[in-house]
């Protein structure tokens, strides 16, 4: 299967299962990602302001928040860039590219203090291998972040056992 055929069967597996079906599913992942030990330890954090049809982040990211932990989100800012804003409330909040949700705040590249990168995909494997949208933001991204911890967050409908990879294809160093 290719990557756009895998992505055609992720979305149709995603038709399966309304609003609350998946707000449901998303309340069981993220508390298994609150309570990663890896999530538990870093000051600092990559995110990603989740879409309707993704694990829904929004609640976690509020609650590290709280804790006083660093919580960075993507910004798009070009055809095949992004870059990194700090997050400190919803209110700061615009609808950037793809309809997704991006901080205004401060810019952050100070890309050694991250030490968890929590990655969204359309599907993944057991090796790690995503899967992303196809527009490969985030494989040109996460090199920057040698360090970091990448931790893949889906749904369990998302996990297959192949996905095609091409040589930019960044591994996540586990998955939820």
């Amino acid at each position: 299967m290719n990557k756009k055929e895998l992505r055609q069967l992720i979305r149709s597996r995603k038709r399966l299962f309304d609003k609350q079906a998946l707000d449901e599913q998303s309340l069981v992942r993220i508390k298994q990602l609150m309570s990663h030990p890896r999530l538990i330890a870093a000051k600092t954090i990559m995110m990603y302001y989740s879409l309707p049809d993704e694990v829904d982040t929004h609640e976690a990211i509020r609650q590290l928040v709280k804790q006083g932990k660093t919580v960075l989100l993507p910004v798009v800012t070009s055809e095949d860039s992004m870059i990194l804003r700090r997050y400190e409330q919803a209110t700061d909040l615009r609808t950037g590219a793809f309809g997704i949700m991006e901080p205004v705040g401060q810019h952050f590249n100070d890309y050694d203090q991250i030490e968890l990168a929590v990655v969204p995909g359309v599907a993944f494997d057991a090796e790690g291998h995503r899967l992303g949208r196809g527009r490969g933001y985030y494989d040109r991204f996460l090199p920057r972040l040698p360090h970091a911890y990448k931790l893949g967050l889906c749904f369990d409908f998302q996990k297959v056992e192949h996905v095609p990879t091409d040589a930019n294809d960044i591994r996540m160093d586990e998955v939820l």
